[in-house]
């Protein structure tokens, strides 16, 4: 009886299956085609592109060191300038200064620095006044930083952000060539307990992920002030912050993504390049910091903002159909099939992303963070919209 029962009732399913795509008129018809459409758009973002993060860099040839202004900003700065600043200041790297942009700071951030001075004379201290009736953001800072670097080459990173390695500055300049003008790097966040911390360290690789295998296929679209070089020519050529200075944020992906040309951009892999920064301890502070970001993302080309959100888009009705369609008989048979197979292509392509990235403990909650980020994101999206007038630097 068991070995008759169960062809007839493999044999049915198939033929409901059959039946059900003969129909085109019926309603579950066009939902399992509409699934599909999604899931074959996420295979393309997955397969086409994400996985690219898995390739090994090429060998670069080794070039001469050049010289390297490093440029960071800092508001009431005062015990991270303490305790990673020397981090930078003694990168094992012939030729380069440190500027840094003491900001309207009213921590003990001018003792600091004047200390570190006196012990490194490769430090120069540049000071943006407090003014009452005048408020800016870190455009200004960043602008005064870069005005007095002396150097063509300027590397960014930020006063919360610390080197991984004493090779950080000669490894992103093994890209300082004549055929590049911009250089990524990765600035990821330090390792804490808790919820809140593996979320933003999942967002981050998920973030770095897309801007690096984008810039791959030819369309950079941003990069992150936390670990980034570009010339300073380029910067003066293109008038700097200056079409989007109305913006509290913009410093680094706006620029990217106005100025960036296919070919004289790249992105550095090894992971002595890599910066780690302290993460935000509140979601609210994360949030507000997301917000201010999301802010930029008007300044996108238009093409740019269509690829970024088709992939957003089509995730998340991917999961909408997924979880709707399985309670309908037969779709309940093929949206596993669907679900699990873009789910092991994504887990490949996100593992991979976090090992290139030495991020830790992301990878296994990926799934959680898959599905409830865009709807996070959405909603720091809007109120960064919504709030933009109200967005601080600090």
């Amino acid at each position: 009886m068991v070995c008759t029962f169960a062809p007839n009732r493999q044999t049915t399913m198939l033929e409901e299956i059959a039946s059900l795509f003969k129909d085109i008129y019926s309603w579950k018809f066009w939902l399992i085609c509409c699934l599909i459409l999604v899931w074959i758009v996420q295979m393309c973002y997955y397969l086409g592109v994400f996985v690219r993060i898995r390739r090994k860099p090429k060998v670069k040839q080794y070039l001469s060191p050049v010289p390297v202004s490093v440029v960071i900003c800092a508001r009431n700065e005062a015990a991270n300038l303490r305790e990673k600043l020397p981090a930078i200041l003694e990168q094992e790297y012939p030729d380069f200064e440190v500027i840094v942009v003491n900001d309207s700071s009213t921590d003990d951030s001018a003792l600091v620095l004047a200390e570190l001075k006196q012990k490194y004379p490769k430090l120069y201290v540049t000071e943006v006044p407090f003014d009452r009736k005048f408020s800016h953001g870190k455009k200004l800072a960043l602008t005064v930083g870069i005005k007095a670097a002396k150097n063509e080459w300027l590397l960014l990173t930020d006063a919360d952000c610390m080197p991984v390695s004493k090779w950080w500055i000669k490894t992103m300049s093994q890209n300082f060539s004549d055929q590049n003008d911009i250089v990524l790097g990765y600035g990821g966040y330090d390792q804490r307990k808790g919820f809140l911390n593996r979320l933003i360290r999942y967002d981050t690789v998920f973030i770095a992920m897309q801007y690096y295998t984008y810039t791959e296929i030819g369309m950079p679209y941003m990069g992150v002030g936390r670990n980034m070089a570009y010339r300073k020519s380029l910067f003066e050529k293109t008038r700097g912050f200056s079409s989007h200075s109305y913006l509290m944020s913009g410093d680094d992906d706006i620029f990217v993504n106005q100025n960036a040309q296919k070919g004289r951009i790249v992105c550095e892999t090894n992971s002595a390049s890599f910066t780690l920064c302290e993460p935000k301890e509140s979601f609210s502070q994360w949030n507000k910091q997301k917000q201010r970001h999301f802010s930029a993302s008007e300044r996108y080309k238009t093409k740019h903002k269509v690829v970024l959100a088709m992939e957003t888009l089509s995730r998340t009705c991917f999961y909408i159909g997924c979880i709707a369609l399985s309670f309908f008989h037969p779709l309940y048979f093929i949206t596993p099939i669907l679900f699990f197979t873009r789910y092991f292509v994504y887990l490949y392509a996100i593992s991979k992303a976090s090992s290139k990235f030495n991020t830790k403990g992301v990878a296994a909650a990926g799934i959680l963070f898959d599905i409830i980020l865009p709807y996070i994101n959405a909603l720091q999206l809007i109120l960064g919209k919504i709030r933009k007038d109200r967005l601080t630097w600090k």
